[in-house]
């Protein structure tokens, strides 16, 4: 193809691609924990931004087993266990952040059998009422996880992502939607191409393993305080700044995430219930936009910020990329048009609950704050201030 039509056919690949490895991405609180260093939970691991409700006691205790457990949002999950009175078991490789939860009993190994003593440490006869799974990007290696486990507990909660669906164009599509399915189904690379296939994959390994005894939760983007990625900490850290933001396209533009400490607390609700079945975990459940969170970021900072909202053709033409330095924004039209729509009505009827998006941003911006200024001088998502600057620049003297 020559001239314009090559030109938009070549866009139109560029933009594919990008929205690929964004919705990869989109689970990446989970894929990037080992980007985790200081400034995340500390000591024994105990929650240092308190929920916004209070935790009660389980009427009946269990015992968990959470693989993983010590990332971003494994913590989660174990600080709400631990609240609720349930004795937990950790496996993992013991690399990430071990100093956490000194009290639990912690088993190590590694979830791949073919490395070193691989799952040894799970083999025997000892029993769980519930796994959680956080840890499992591959089938062949969570089908080891469950396969071994399946005699020996109740309930398996696998930890998957919204980036399963083969399509993301339209608004309200819900978890009966067909997922991505790999070309080669031997392939283990995981990227922005094949993280989407492999983590639909895992779910029907730990559906086969251990049938109707399954959830397989399936998270938007993870957000909320010792978040790696900082994909959603970019808008309360910029607009805590002041100064003039650079904004995407429109204040109206769906968003959707979830705060890491509404899903833990969610996972062992579903291991408590054992409770079975597909679930998309994204929210807030009273809807939000792009506008909405960027304003509860100045009113939570006090910031004078003032927010300039740029149309995405002029973006795209400055070569501004959508969810890396536009973070947690995708352009709401195309093939991602329905990214910020998913459905939520089954996992809110499964009792999944949404905090406010003040509360979120307010412990985002406090963690945030509490870092070594060396963390914050690198800002791991959102566009460079020079470039920022230079594109709103541009865009002033366009108009």
């Amino acid at each position: 193809m020559h001239g314009s039509a090559g030109r938009e056919s070549e866009r139109h690949l560029a933009t594919r691609r990008t929205f690929l490895a964004m919705t990869a991405a989109a689970g990446a609180g989970l894929f990037a924990t080992a980007a985790l260093g200081a400034g995340g939970l500390r000591g024994s691991g105990r929650r240092t931004h308190a929920m916004y409700q209070p935790v009660e006691k389980a009427s009946s205790p269990i015992r968990l087993l959470v693989l993983g457990g010590t990332g971003f949002l494994g913590p989660q999950i174990v600080e709400h266990a631990m609240a609720r009175g349930h004795t937990i078991t950790l496996f993992n490789r013991g690399r990430t952040r071990p100093h956490l939860f000194e009290s639990l009993e912690k088993l190590e190994g590694d979830r791949d059998p073919k490395v070193g003593d691989g799952l040894k440490a799970l083999e025997g006869d000892r029993e769980w009422d519930a796994v959680i799974d956080t840890s499992g990007y591959v089938p062949r290696i969570v089908d080891a996880s469950a396969s071994l486990l399946k005699d020996r507990v109740k309930h398996y909660s696998f930890v998957s992502s919204i980036s399963v669906y083969a399509d993301h164009s339209k608004p309200d599509m819900n978890e009966d939607d067909p997922v991505g399915q790999l070309t080669d189904p031997t392939v283990e690379r995981v990227d922005g191409e094949t993280y989407g296939p492999l983590k639909a994959a895992c779910e029907r390994a730990a559906e086969a393993a251990m049938p109707g005894r399954v959830a397989n939760v399936r998270p938007g983007l993870i957000v909320g305080p010792g978040d790696p990625t900082d994909r959603f900490t970019y808008w309360p850290a910029r607009i805590a700044k002041g100064g003039e933001v650079l904004c995407p396209n429109s204040p109206d533009d769906p968003m959707q995430f979830i705060d890491a400490r509404d899903l833990g607390a969610w996972l062992v609700h579903l291991a408590e219930q054992r409770t079975a079945g597909v679930f998309n975990a994204v929210g807030p459940f009273e809807g939000t936009t792009i506008g909405a969170v960027c304003n509860v970021c100045k009113e939570v900072s006090g910031s004078d910020a003032t927010l300039t909202w740029v149309p995405w053709d002029f973006l795209q033409e400055q070569g501004v990329a959508p969810w890396q330095e536009m973070p947690a924004w995708v352009p709401p039209q195309g093939d991602s048009a329905g990214f910020g729509r998913r459905s939520f009505a089954r996992a809110k009827a499964a009792g999944l609950t949404t905090r406010p998006v003040r509360d979120t941003v307010a412990a985002t911006l406090e963690y945030w704050k509490s870092l070594p200024e060396e963390r914050r001088s690198r800002m791991r998502a959102g566009i460079a201030a020079e470039k920022e600057a230079t594109v709103l620049k541009a865009w002033k003297e366009k108009a």
